[in-house]
């Protein structure tokens, strides 16, 4: 329904019906009773500054059924923001009919305090996972967690010398309309933004903003509901990730919006996370730039229910430290380096990680390239902690980072090298040290062109130069140029029937490749020794 016309009776038909039966999937799914259903409906009017259509006969006495093969979320939610825009509540733009989706379902969600209250008992009186399974499902069943958008990721898995590893081209976050990059011109640049960024907690129930407001745009948050959880001294809150990129992706948030850390007290809250949900992984960042994640400036975890390929790697060696010999040490067959401690102790398993973190930064190793501080302080080593509870142990997974740069590599001598950039730039933040890369979505038309430069090349017998002519000549190829001419030497049995799959196993290749120059102790006899020195130093 365009946003200026008088709506038909077949469009006025078409808003009753969503209506209707939005309420009676807020009723099948448990986040509103049955007694409600009224005061929903008229909820959902007054959000959508409707005065009408009044609900059928049938729906009033009680006798309309929920029609779930037919109902879609996200088809009731268009139809009903459309209303809401061509109203004047919400601005006509991408933006605006998000924002009018998301008010939508917030107006049906339960109070936080009722949530949090029901996820607490549940955890007491049934344990951690019907609490999770329980809040998960209510933050899909609300629209927190975009299920329809997430399915829209393409994802495969392929075998590497480090194992299969998880691939991601992520197309469930929304691009951004063009009257919101315009809109956002006019906005002042020195307003001070409230929430202070997408992690804080203050975005609970935010109503979020349009690109032309003087703070800028910010998603709606109405239906975004947040658990308290006690980690170390302090309440955290526990919400589901909209846009997840592994099952039940969960991220723990601090309170007090301030810096990333990782040191003795972050990696206890790790423990104390899988001490309340034990049947989750949690993580966290690199606290400095490059190695780190996206967001430095919101203390943060993230966790859920996946077990990643760094997990099921083997062990290349194991180890002790002198005052630690019951907790076990080894080093993972990983290309990042990474070190996995274990033990029954909680607080040993703790004590040898706060060690080995502070060896680390102050370790150097020119031959590695190593440097663990500038003349000026700045430091430049840290680690990417995981914890987990496996077979009755507290587990510690630890990769040592080092964010330096040089003129040979600006952006980070431990990052994708710039051979790698036509498939990833970005930082290897936490998802991705273990193994489960999250590509951008350039790629989905960047390999398809790809593949039918390869195809027409071999259907007419195009020698190499010919070939690179091609993929140079092309935009969209030309990224690729080098990294394709290699990969069509390397498969001369390349068909329109496996060429998909050849180039999966490719880029699966290129993200190994960037996770080895994530590594600080390369796999060679200067990287083995190096690794070697560390231990000893240990």
């Amino acid at each position: 329904m365009a946003v200026t016309d008088t709506p038909t009776c077949d469009e006025h038909e078409q808003v009753r019906r969503a209506l209707e039966q939005m309420t009676l999937y807020a009723i099948d799914c448990g986040i509103i009773d049955a007694q409600d259903r009224r005061w929903a409906y008229n909820e959902l009017l007054d959000t959508m500054g409707a005065e009408g259509p009044a609900p059928s006969t049938a729906w009033e006495a009680g006798t309309e059924t929920f029609d779930e093969d037919s109902f879609d979320l996200d088809d009731a939610l268009a139809v009903l923001s459309e209303v809401a825009v061509a109203n004047g509540r919400f601005e006509d733009s991408a933006g605006g009919r998000d924002r009018a989706s998301m008010a939508i379902m917030g107006r049906l969600t339960p109070r936080p305090s009722d949530i949090a209250r029901s996820f607490e008992d549940l955890r007491r009186e049934k344990g951690a996972l019907d609490a999770t399974n329980w809040f998960y499902r209510l933050c899909c069943d609300v629209g927190y967690v975009r299920r329809s958008a997430i399915a829209r990721n393409i994802e495969w898995t392929s075998p590497t010398r480090w194992g299969e590893l998880e691939i991601t081209i992520n197309l469930s976050k929304p691009e951004k309309d063009p009257r919101d990059i315009a809109a956002a011109l006019t906005r002042a640049d020195d307003a001070e933004p409230y929430p202070a960024c997408q992690l804080c907690m203050s975005n609970e129930g935010y109503a979020g903003r349009a690109a032309a407001s003087p703070q800028g745009a910010h998603p709606a948050r109405q239906n975004l509901r947040i658990v308290p959880i006690e980690l170390r001294d302090e309440t955290w809150g526990l919400q589901y990730s909209p846009y997840a990129y592994f099952t039940e992706h969960c991220i723990a948030m601090s309170q007090e919006h301030r810096p990333m850390h990782v040191d003795r007290e972050n990696i206890a809250r790790l423990l104390d996370f899988v001490d309340t949900l034990p049947h989750y992984f949690v993580g966290s960042n690199a606290d400095l730039p490059i190695v780190g994640g996206s967001i430095l400036t919101h203390d943060h975890f993230q966790g859920g229910r996946h077990v990643f390929p760094m997990m099921r790697a083997q062990v290349e060696r194991t180890f002790t430290m002198p005052g630690f010999n019951d907790v076990r040490g080894e080093v993972l067959q990983w290309p990042m380096s990474v070190l996995r401690l274990s033990c029954e102790s909680r607080d040993r398993v703790l004590d040898a990680a706060a060690h080995v973190l502070e060896v680390w930064r102050g370790h150097a190793d020119a031959s590695c390239g190593i440097v663990p501080r500038d003349p000026d302080g700045t430091p430049h080593n840290t680690v990417t902690p995981v914890a987990t509870r496996e077979n009755g142990n507290y587990t510690l997974y630890l990769a040592l980072r080092c964010n330096i740069a040089t003129d040979e590599h600006p952006l980070g001598v431990f990052h994708p090298h710039a051979d790698k950039h036509h498939i990833k730039k970005e930082n290897i933040g936490l998802i991705e040290v273990m193994g489960l890369a999250i590509l951008p979505p350039r790629l989905v038309d960047e390999l398809a062109c790809v593949k039918d430069v390869l195809l027409a090349a071999r259907a007419t017998n195009e020698d190499e130069a010919t070939l690179l002519m091609h993929l140079e000549a092309n935009d969209r190829t030309a990224p690729h140029a080098e990294w394709a001419t290699e990969v069509a030497r390397r498969h001369p049995d390349l068909t329109r029937e496996n060429a998909q799959r050849i180039l999966r196993d490719e880029v699966a290749a290129v993200f190994a490749g960037v996770l080895e120059d994530a590594g600080v102790f390369k796999w060679n006899d200067t990287g083995r020794a190096g690794l070697q020195r560390f231990i000893s130093a240990l």
